[in-house]
Order: structure tokens, then sequence, then C-alpha cells
């Protein structure tokens, strides 16, 4: 059974550990990657047939924590306003919903435990001054550990945060498109290697349109924009976007206009032309590393100034859209989470005072120049049948030229998806799996 789990997850932590507790107080690899998470320790425990026990529990801090010593030596601190708020009995939570049914104001922010017993080395009861009693099992309690290591682990494990960047050396990570069609291991590793890489590349589809629409269904649904569920990328006349026309399109995000952009974007080549229209992409999110070394200034100008975006056409519908997005989006440890890049979109009106202008296109023009360089872009060409799945939020690519002709020579449908939709299912896979195995 253990190496079955570890085919799955080569890097599963076993546990014996203090993987999720504190200490005793003392007074471009570019082929598909196997998730290289570390499993939780309560579910490598179980794999082993080794639930985590409890050797004592007691309330200290004039009753505000808890605190839980396990067989293994580690010890756990819970505040008791926290486990009020996760009492797990019928009236404190839904099961069937998996959701909280305490009313937050009925919370009392201040509490303190009556009483705290160990139950039978798996569970701890606790009975609260108005009498209630709520009982913790000791495996959900260890997953739940308030220490540093353990909340890494956790955000490990639920959003599988582990990026591999890469530049012009990208291997890009192939897999058939049947095989994630019919395999859920294999669709598994496919969302896997997504998430970390940014891009894969599925061959060997159907060279016809719809072949997205099941790929979006095997996953959940598409995203529905204002250019419908599935979009033709070929040349039109009187085209309402750049993108479908023949001429070169710089390195780009898509739908920077819209508050919340598609995080995933498939395009599947349909048709390809003989000469020109090969694919380029560039991992933004590296670029960005690149440049916060580089020019910090440059870096702190885009992930802080507001740039207009707009849209206005009719397509699916007819739309005027407008929006304001940083560049470079970033989270509180000032680390890039999202490119909103798209030269074609961005509005002449520019919401800055005019002092600010010059050092913002300062700023664009030292990302750009990075994100152009050779050292950092990777470039393909697309075969009738493939279809290239890429983080919209991280990768930006682009497209070179080619010829137009009496017909249409070259044909690509695209398709959106929101990340919320793929890490579902890729949380899904992953929990059939792991109890398969």
């Amino acid at each position: 059974m253990w190496r079955a789990a570890a085919h799955v997850l080569p890097r599963a932590k076993v546990p014996g550990g203090r993987a999720c507790c504190l200490p005793p107080a003392q007074g471009a690899s570019g082929l598909l990657t196997r998730p290289s998470r570390r499993a939780p320790a309560a579910h490598a425990a179980r794999l082993l047939g080794m639930d985590p026990r409890i050797e004592k529990v007691e309330a200290f801090d004039a009753g505000h924590f808890v605190r839980v010593e396990w067989e293994d030596g580690s010890e756990s601190r819970y505040p008791c306003v926290w486990l009020r708020d996760n009492c797990q009995c019928p009236r404190c939570f839904l099961r069937s919903a998996r959701a909280r049914r305490l009313v937050f104001e009925d919370l009392d922010v201040n509490i303190v435990v009556k009483e705290v017993a160990l139950a039978d080395r798996k569970k701890i009861s606790i009975t609260w001054p108005d009498e209630h009693a709520s009982e913790y099992e000791a495996e959900w309690l260890k997953k739940r550990c308030f220490s540093e290591e353990a909340r890494a682990e956790m955000r490990e494990d639920l959003f599988l945060p582990e990026r591999q960047y890469w530049g012009s050396d990208l291997q890009l990570p192939k897999i058939p498109f049947e095989e994630i069609m019919c395999n859920d291991e294999r669709m598994y590793k496919w969302l896997c290697t997504l998430k970390k890489v940014g891009i894969v590349l599925l061959t060997g589809a159907a060279t016809r349109q719809g072949e997205l629409v099941k790929l979006g269904h095997r996953i959940g649904f598409l995203r529905l924009t204002f250019y419908g569920p599935t979009w033709q990328v070929q040349d039109k006349a009187d085209a309402n976007n750049v993108a479908y026309t023949t001429a070169k399109l710089c390195f780009h995000t898509d739908y920077p206009v819209l508050q919340h952009p598609p995080g995933v974007q498939f395009l599947h080549c349909i048709k390809q032309t003989a000469t020109g229209g090969e694919s380029v992409v560039v991992d933004g999110f590296h670029v960005s590393n690149k440049l916060k070394k580089q020019n910090p200034q440059a870096y702190q100008i885009l992930s802080s100034t507001a740039v207009d975006y707009t849209d206005v056409g009719v397509d699916y519908c007819d739309f005027a859209v407008q929006c304001k997005q940083r560049i470079i989006d970033v989270d509180s440890r000032g680390q890039a989470v999202r490119i909103n890049y798209n030269n074609a979109t961005r509005d002449t009106v520019f919401d800055i005072p005019a002092e600010k202008v010059r050092p913002f296109y300062a700023a664009l023009k030292e990302f750009d120049d990075l994100l152009n360089s050779a050292e950092h872009k990777f470039a393909y060409k697309l075969k009738p049948g493939d279809i290239v799945t890429f983080d919209n939020w991280r990768v930006l690519h682009g497209r070179q030229s080619y010829q137009s002709g009496s017909e249409v020579t070259r044909h690509l449908e695209g398709a959106y998806a929101d990340w919320d939709v793929v890490m579902s299912r890729l949380r899904l896979l992953k929990k059939s799996i792991l109890n398969r195995d």
C-alpha cells in the first residue's frame, strides 16, 4: 500500500513527526511532473495505519488556549475562540453541506473553556461556560495545528503553490489528449504540471471544433466571456479583436479588462499555416522576479500603478468593458500572483498624475524588454490536433505574423476556465487517487 502511495506522492512525509506540530515546550524540467508536495502528516499516518494519538490535554493562559500533547512528543496549541467557532456538533455544523451553522453574532470572542478532557486518546471533549459541549477528533486537530510548519504544509496541500520557473530552456510538457480524457491519474498529472510549470501541451485531439467543450466538461465547465464559451482565432474581416488578424501579437495576458481575468486558457489548433504563425510564450513570474532584483523601483511602480483597460464591441453580445489593473499583482509578501498586461486593450485614458506617466512608461519598457529577451522567451509551432493549455495569470503569449489568403489558412479554437474550477477538479482527483491507493 505504501509503495502505491509513494508512486503518487514521492515526497510524502512519514509521520512520527513534528511535521504539523509545535516543538515540545521548554519551560524547466519540462517532463510531466508528479506532484512534489508533501502529504499532510495525518494522511501519511493513515497510509501507515498510524492515527495520531493524544497523550495529554489541558487548558492554559486562563482558559483562553488548549494545549494538546501528542504521543510522539510534539504539542499543539489551539485558541479557544477558534475551537468554539469550529465546534463540530450538529447544532454548530451542517455535516451534509460541510458548512458552519453557528451564527457569528452568537460567538463570544473572549470565551474560555470551563472543562477540557481527553476522551480516548483519539478525541478531546470541551465543556463551555454555557454548558455547550464540543468534541474534536485527534486527526482533525492535528491537521489544523497552528504551528508555522503545519500551516505551510496545509497551504501546500490545498493550493499547490510550488512553481518551476523557466526561460528559453523550457522543455514543453506534453501529454496525449485522449489520456487525460479517460484516465484520472493522467489528468491529475496534467493539472499538477499546469499549476507548477504554467503550461502543458495536449496532443492528438481531433481537428474539429468542439474538443475544448469536451475538455471543459472533463474539468467542470468553461468560462463564458463576451467572446462566447469558445471563440475562433482566425483572420476575419473587420476584426473585433487584434487576434483575429494575421498580424504579429506581442506578449500579453488575455482579458485584463475584466475584474477577474480568466485563470487558464486553452488554444486548440485545427488548421495551421505553412509559414509563419509560430507561438511564443514567456514565464511572467520568472521575469517579474528578475525585474524586482534588477530594478526594485520599476517593480514597485508596476505593482502599484492602476492601469486603465478597455474593450468595446459586439460578439457573443454587445459589450463596453472598463477596468483598472496593476501590471503586476502582488500578494502580502510582494510576490507576483498575476500579470495583467495587454498592450492592445490598454486604454488611452490613464488616470494618474501627469508627472508619474513617464516613470511608468520607463518601468513598463524595462519589463517588456525583459519579456522579449532571448533568454526568457520560448517559441514553438502548434500542429493540427495540439491543444496548448496555460496559466493566463502567469504565462504571457504571443504569435508571429502569417500570410493571409483567399481562404482561412490558420484556425485555432480558444476557451477559458477559472482557476477555481481547475483547482476544484485537481483536489477531487487527488482525493480519489489517494483513497484508491
